[in-house]
């Protein structure tokens, strides 16, 4: 599966995720607000989401989300093989700039990395924080199934985090439009 695609919608184009996206990207990210409930809630400081960002680029599979009418970064997603779920592809480290939040934008970019993924493999997953509510919510919106898995993961800071995890299949997505 070709993990750095450029995929466009009617409000946004996701593209492979560049070094000149740094800077655009982390005044998105320097929001406090947009990590409050994430289990990584220091994102928003500069070094934090710097090896967020050296990390995706190293990785592959990073996107930036750019809004198609101002051309501005307002986001991003990546693409991995799920180390938790054998052969599926795992859609996450997603993050959308606060006023896209309860809008079309967060179904845009699953609907788009979905599409795309789904073309090559039968499943994605999404791994979320347990007390992630706002995410949690998100995805049932958007048609994912919670699955039987929890992984804990263990942060530099020494908190420990539950994580489950949504699964959207092709079959799902082939009974329509997510959150519809």
């Amino acid at each position: 599966m070709d993990r750095q695609p450029t995929l466009r919608g009617e409000t946004l184009l996701l593209r492979p995720l560049v070094e000149a996206d740094r800077e655009g990207l982390f005044l998105v990210a320097s929001d406090r607000e947009l990590w409050a409930l994430h289990p990584s809630h220091d994102r928003w400081q500069r070094p934090v989401f710097d090896a967020l960002f050296d990390e995706a680029l190293a990785e592959g599979g990073a996107l930036a989300a750019i809004d198609t009418a101002s051309g501005c970064v307002v986001g991003s997603s990546q693409f991995r093989p799920s180390s938790a779920v054998p052969g599926a592809m795992e859609i996450g480290w997603s993050f959308l700039a606060r006023e896209r939040w309860g809008g079309a934008a967060n179904r845009e970019m699953k609907r788009l990395m979905l599409a795309h993924a789904l073309a090559t493999v039968e499943r994605c997953v999404f791994r979320v924080g347990s007390g992630n509510l706002r995410s949690r919510r998100a995805m049932e919106k958007i048609g994912g199934r919670l699955l039987p898995l929890t992984q804990v993961v263990d942060y530099p800071d020494g908190r420990r985090i539950a994580h489950v995890f949504y699964e959207i299949d092709r079959a799902a997505l082939a009974r329509g439009p997510l959150g519809a």
